[in-house]
């Protein structure tokens, strides 16, 4: 937070503010949390947050406040008149907030009694626990954004709210709830050898989070919050060592499972990032985003190789082929198409779409789901118009139609047996699916329903 050297603040302004801290002293208490948080939420903590440190200043929480930024302490308690904070806030062009409106007068003055009468902390002690005491009572199915398959096929793991539901495959039965601080489950993904479970999310506009569960016993080892947005496309590196993410702040993370650090942080995409993937045997990532592109990153050191395919439409959704160094993406228009995972070199001036393997037709509506059969064979596309598509992968023929959905698909996942196909969606409900024949083999909630009692009308 830029400010002004404490010469500029005149004596007059420095009378002023004690004078009005003195007329008011009478009144209650100003509250950090209650009245001085909200001010910082709308005008300053879109420039000062832990991900935008503008003048290497965090204004999100007390802690970040009262770390010095770049022109020293932001602000003395008991002190507004060598406070920086005042200084940046008042005059008639106040330098904060660069964007939108000036402060009130009023909302000043309330900032300043606060710190006249000590810039106290009154933040609540679970003020950032957004997780529940028990798990959560459903009256209607949730919508399931995200699941996956154990690689032994025994397990399902679904997202719920604030959990991930454990399934077993031979009976359906729930066999476990894993209870975290996100609300909101945006992906879930089995390590390579099925003993852990990650999963990434968070509060949308308050923290992206990544937990790390071990299966057999449904215990936490990891809540890592990484962010102040949502997290999205978690995948393992091949070793199981690592986790990447893709960020509604438009960046790539890599982070290390046994200490949670932050190995690469990658910042070259122009909107929210959606999907990632390994490919080179764990050398380099593939992240798939809003912005249209896959852009293909060296996983050691975040350095940007190069975007493999052409810019053609948002991009919703990326799986990897199980054998070759491909990847396919559905997009925001309905386009559905296969790319080599590599360098985009030869393209040229007239920007060839010289990586497309395969392009398959048009789907009925945005593809929020893709999923590849454990051989790659087949390619399986659910989309808004509340159908599955199923193709061969090779000529891109289409195999089957699975349809029933009552909403869109927003989840797919074969069987490593290729025997199963699962669906979910908005309807909040499990599909299985022969992929083979097209027909439904079975159908599920997830989650306990528990109906809403009807109390009587007089």
């Amino acid at each position: 937070m830029k400010s002004h050297p404490f010469a500029t603040l005149t004596r007059s302004l420095a009378w002023s503010l004690i004078a009005s801290s003195t007329l008011i002293a009478a009144e209650a208490p100003v509250s950090w949390w209650r009245d001085v948080t909200p001010l910082f939420k709308r005008s300053c903590n879109g420039c000062h947050n832990p991900n935008k440190l503008k003048g290497e200043v965090d204004t999100s929480t007390f802690a970040g406040l009262m770390k010095p930024g770049k022109h020293g302490p932001n602000l003395t308690p008991g002190d507004p008149a060598r406070s920086l904070l005042i200084t940046s806030i008042t005059g008639k062009e106040p330098d904060m907030p660069k964007e939108g409106e000036a402060l009130s007068a009023a909302e000043v003055a309330l900032i300043t009694r606060w710190i006249q009468e000590g810039a106290k902390d009154d933040t609540p002690a679970d003020a950032y626990s957004t997780r529940l005491k028990e798990p959560p009572t459903y009256a209607l199915p949730p919508v399931i954004s995200a699941l996956d398959v154990s690689p032994d096929g025994s397990r399902l793991a679904v997202a719920g709210y604030h959990e991930v539901l454990l399934i077993d495959t031979a009976s359906w039965a729930l066999t476990a709830r894993l209870l975290g601080d996100s609300p909101r489950i945006e992906s879930v993904a089995f390590s390579p050898d099925g003993k852990s479970l990650g999963v990434s999310g968070g509060a949308p506009a308050r923290f992206g989070e990544v937990q790390v569960w071990t299966v057999s016993d449904a215990r936490q080892t990891q809540a890592l919050r990484l962010t102040t947005d949502s997290l999205f496309g978690l995948s393992w590196s091949p070793d199981g060592t690592r986790i990447a993410t893709g960020g509604a702040d438009k960046s790539v993370r890599v982070t290390r499972i046994s200490d949670g650090k932050e190995l690469v942080k990658f910042d070259n995409h122009g909107d929210w990032v959606f999907r990632t993937t390994w490919v080179a045997e764990g050398t380099r990532l593939l992240s798939a985003s809003r912005d249209r592109a896959m852009k293909l990153i060296d996983a050691t050191n975040g350095q940007f190789i190069d975007d493999v395919n052409k810019l053609l439409e948002p991009i919703d959704c990326m799986v990897r082929h199980p054998r070759e160094e491909w990847a396919a993406y559905g997009g925001a228009e309905g386009g559905l198409r296969i790319y080599k995972a590599k360098e985009n070199q030869d393209r040229t001036s007239g920007n060839n779409d010289v990586n497309l393997v395969r392009e398959f037709e048009r789907q009925p509506g945005p593809v929020h789901a893709v999923a590849f059969s454990a051989d790659g064979t087949l390619l399986a596309a659910g989309n808004t118009g509340r159908e599955v598509r199923v193709y061969d992968t090779a000529t891109g023929k289409k195999r089957a139609t699975l349809s029933g959905h009552a909403g869109s698909v927003f989840a797919l996942k074969f069987s490593p047996d290729g025997q199963r196909l699962y669906t979910a969606g908005f309807e909040g409900i499990i599909r299985v699916f022969d992929p083979a024949s097209g027909s439904l083999q079975a159908i599920f909630y997830p989650v306990p329903i528990t109906p809403v009692r009807q109390t009587a009308q007089n």
